[in-house]
Order: structure tokens, then sequence, then C-alpha cells
């Protein structure tokens, strides 16, 4: 028997104070999806209405803040009819482990989707070891 899911819309979520803010406006937490394969991780993040020079992506100490703007749509000189879609910040943090080759990590932006590659060290990788007979 196969069982029938229902498709749920998230909304964005406002991040619950990570730290204290300098600057004013809402920062939401980007959704994000991690594959793992025998090779590297893949995490992607969506960060609608960001562009690839808004992004900032640091690493320092074993923690990975990802980053980004929202730039407002409108033009100087129009004014606001309805606005749906927020404007504000993303931002997330994540702790890598030993597993993963820190400075092997790659970035790209498409559609609003940031994709990081996140190669695992050769020593995390998964191995065949071969059986002799004696």
């Amino acid at each position: 028997m196969i069982e029938s899911k229902e498709l749920q819309v998230q909304e964005k979520k406002e991040v619950a104070a990570p730290a204290e803010q300098t600057k004013e406006g809402l920062v939401f937490t980007p959704s994000v999806d991690i594959f793992e394969t025998d090779d590297k991780l893949t995490l992607l993040a969506d960060m609608p209405g960001v562009a690839a020079d808004n992004v900032n992506i640091d690493l320092n100490e074993g923690v990975l803040t990802i980053s980004g703007d929202v730039k407002p749509w409108e033009e100087a000189d129009e004014s606001d009819v309805l606005v749906e879609f927020e404007i504000g910040k993303y931002y997330r943090q994540f702790s890598l482990s030993e597993a993963i080759d820190q400075s092997r990590i790659e970035a790209k932006l498409e559609d609003g989707v940031l994709r990081l590659t996140l190669p695992k060290a050769e020593k995390a990788k998964p191995r065949q070891i071969a059986v002799t007979a004696a």
C-alpha cells in the first residue's frame, strides 16, 4: 500500500535571536535540504530574492555561517500597494566535523537556491578492504 503525503507550504521563519543585531530588520532562517554520498555532502538553502553578490559564506573554527540580504524591489519613486514578500536577511550556521575537507568547499547560487558542496576528507570516505586467503 502506498501512503500519500500532503504537501505543506512552510512560511518564512524568523530567526530566534542568534545574536544581538546591530542593524534593524527581519532575519529569516533559510530552509535547507542536505544530501550525502560517499564523497560529499550537498547542502541546498532556499534564499529567494538574494543576489549572488549579497551572499556571505564564512568558515571559522569549524562553524559554517551562511547569510544573505534581500534588497527592496521597488524603485525610489514607487510606493507600496501590496507587499507579501518580506524583505530581510537570511542567516544560518552549521557545525562541521573533521570529516569535511574544509579547504575544498564550493558554493553556487542559482534561482534563489544556494548549493554548497562539502567534500569529505579522505579519512572519512568509506573504502573496501580486500580479504585474502591464508
